[in-house]
């Protein structure tokens, strides 16, 4: 049971590592304000769409990671 639960956690923290990876930054820094307003409405959308997405699979797989890790400190 040690082994199946220390393998579970090893891959859902792989899996989060590649959510926060992938997740875009909040702030586009100083090439966003010399290029100007290059984000229309429609990217806004969709990056949004896409990032809400990730943002809640962060926050679903960062509570199972800390619970399976506080299970595997109870089991061990």
């Amino acid at each position: 049971m040690l082994t199946v639960i220390t393998v579970l956690d090893l891959i859902i923290c792989v899996a989060l590592i590649a959510i926060v990876i992938l997740q875009s930054g909040k702030t586009s820094g100083l090439s966003g304000a010399i290029a100007g307003g290059s984000d229309t409405f429609l990217s806004r959308n969709k990056s949004k769409s896409f990032d809400a997405r990730l943002a809640r699979a962060t926050k679903w797989f960062a509570g199972a990671f800390v619970v399976l890790t506080l299970i595997l400190n109870i089991v061990s």
